[in-house]
C-alpha cells in the first residue's frame, strides 16, 4: 500500500500539528461518527481536556480498527471543544497522547469552539475521515 501524500502549500504558514491537505492514496473513503470520551458503558469518563481527548482519540482508532483501517489511514480530523481556551492550554498534555495513538503523522485538521455538545459532560468530540487500503 503506497502512503497518503502530505502536502504543504508553499504560501501558507509552516503547519505544526496537523497537515495542509492530504491526497489519499488508492482505497475506500471511511466517515467515522463523531466521538468522546464515552466509554464501553455509555458513560462520559475524564475529568481534565487531556483525558477525555484521550479517550475520544482511542475511541476514533477503535472505530478506524473495526473499518479495516490503521492509524496511518487517517487523513482528516476535526475537533470540537466547549473551551477553545482550556484546549489551547492542553496541547503540551495532548502530544504524547497523540503518539501513542497515531504516532508522528498528523492528517488535515481544524479546532471548532462550540457552545455545548451533545453529551453535557464531554469537553471535547473528533470527527475523522480515513481511506482504507483496498
Amino acid at each position: 500500500m503506497s502512503e497518503h501524500e502530505i502536502v504543504k502549500a508553499p504560501e501558507l504558514a509552516e503547519p505544526i500539528g496537523y497537515a495542509h491537505a492530504i491526497v489519499a492514496a488508492r482505497g475506500r473513503t471511511v466517515h467515522l461518527g463523531g466521538q468522546t470520551a464515552m466509554d464501553a458503558s455509555g458513560r462520559i469518563v475524564g475529568s481534565t481536556f487531556a483525558e477525555q481527548f484521550e479517550v475520544a482519540l482511542r475511541n476514533v482508532v477503535a472505530a478506524m480498527r473495526a473499518s479495516g483501517c490503521a492509524p496511518a489511514d487517517l487523513v482528516s480530523l476535526q475537533i470540537f471543544v466547549t473551551d477553545i481556551e482550556e484546549y489551547r492550554s492542553a496541547l503540551p498534555a495532548l502530544a504524547p497522547i497523540w503518539r501513542a495513538a497515531l504516532g508522528r503523522r498528523y492528517p488535515a485538521m481544524g479546532a471548532f469552539g462550540v457552545t455545548r455538545l451533545f453529551d453535557p459532560e464531554a469537553k471535547v468530540e473528533l470527527m475523522a475521515v480515513a481511506v482504507r487500503p483496498d
